[in-house]
């Protein structure tokens, strides 16, 4: 016996199945046109990244080539002092627990090694390329993708899929492949004065890289983006101001300041700032993985630059290591990733809304509207 309509007799009835089929078809078109956007948005985001740090490695390259002004310590002091001056300032009008003297309380001393770890990690890579070679820089500094994942892995408890790892593998093989157009384009003109001291630098500046955004995940994730940018700018001014005087006040001193060098060093502290600004936006809708995937394509961009700022010849790996990186990108992107919930643990998990979860609450929620349907 057919169950009445509520709208009344004869009329079809509210939940037939041919309705539930297609509402449930309608349901995964919206959410493979959701997810679709997501991962748009996604390669956007990191591509925007990714010039914020052409950027950076242009004008650097231009004060140590043109000028002969090496000073990454004053650089990342600058650039310090603008996330101080805007995001540490914004804490101390926050209330309750969200404000600077209770956050200072509560947890000064992690934020002491996170700022350390930042500064620390954006110092030794600079100066590894002062004792080793552009290739092993560029090689070594993925390094920092393992570290990543298995720092993920047991802070976070991300659990990753086999096309996770197949992902990262073809990101890497599009980074040798632009190593290799370094190498036949003639840009490997340089040994370094002590290539081991140089590769141990890389490693260390990558793992530090690597802990530095972790502990940005948790954070951005699990607190807030101005709590993250207000500790780094406070512990990082600091920290940085202290180095800068121990280590770069001779190359300071000497430097020839003229407007040319000073929009430089503007442009500069601009891309950093937008670069620290807008990667803890990015991480929270996505992860420190695929981010740091994303920002594989900076060295391309500068190379691309290159082209025309500094007479870089130009050869066809490039467009192929750029395809071969954005495809593992999109791949690790495409799959959501699990969070694995501690056994025991007074800390929550860290939750978020982003793409490696929404294929799995789309999911969810598409499995109970179709059998409420039903």
């Amino acid at each position: 016996m057919e169950a009445a309509s509520p709208a009344g007799p004869g009329a079809p009835p509210l939940y037939a199945p041919g309705r539930a089929g297609a509402l449930g078809s309608l349901l995964r078109g919206l959410r493979g046109q959701l997810f679709t956007w997501r991962i748009l948005k996604t390669v956007a985001l990191g591509q925007m990244l990714s010039l914020c740090i052409c950027g950076t490695a242009i004008t650097s390259q231009y004060l140590a080539e043109e000028y002969r002004v090496n000073t990454p310590m004053l650089q990342s002091f600058i650039n310090y002092c603008l996330l101080f001056l805007f995001y540490t300032v914004m804490l101390t009008f926050q209330s309750g627990s969200d404000n600077l003297l209770s956050i200072l309380k509560r947890k000064w001393w992690k934020y002491v090694l996170l700022g350390l770890a930042d500064v620390e990690a954006n110092y030794l890579i600079v100066r590894a390329y002062q004792y080793t070679t552009l290739t092993s820089v560029q090689l070594l500094d993925c390094f920092g993708i393992p570290v990543l994942m298995a720092l993920s892995w047991f802070i976070l408890y991300a659990r990753y899929r086999v096309i996770h790892f197949v992902a990262v593998a073809v990101c890497l093989l599009g980074v040798g492949t632009m190593v290799g157009a370094d190498i036949l384009a003639g840009r490997e003109d340089s040994s370094g004065s002590d290539v081991l001291i140089g590769d141990i630098l890389v490693l260390l500046g990558a793992s530090l890289y690597a802990v530095s955004n972790v502990c940005e995940e948790y954070v951005v994730k699990k607190l807030s983006r101005q709590e993250f940018l207000g500790m780094v700018g406070l512990f990082g001014t600091i920290i940085s101001g202290i180095q800068l005087l121990i280590v770069e006040y001779k190359d300071i001193a000497g430097i020839q300041w003229d407007w040319k060098i000073a929009l430089l060093f503007v442009a500069f502290a601009l891309c950093m700032f937008c670069l620290y600004s807008f990667m803890p936006l990015v991480i929270k809708v996505t992860s420190a993985t695929s981010v740091n995937l994303g920002i594989l394509t900076a060295d391309l961009y500068s190379l691309f630059f290159g082209l025309f700022l500094f007479g870089y010849k130009f050869s066809g790996l490039y467009i192929l290591s750029f395809s071969v990186i954005m495809v593992g990108f999109i791949l690790y992107c495409s799959t959501p990733t699990r969070t694995a919930e501690p056994a025991e643990s007074s800390v929550p998990p860290v939750t978020g809304i982003g793409i490696d979860n929404l294929g799995l609450k789309l999911e969810e929620n598409l499995q109970e509207t179709h059998s409420a349907a039903l």
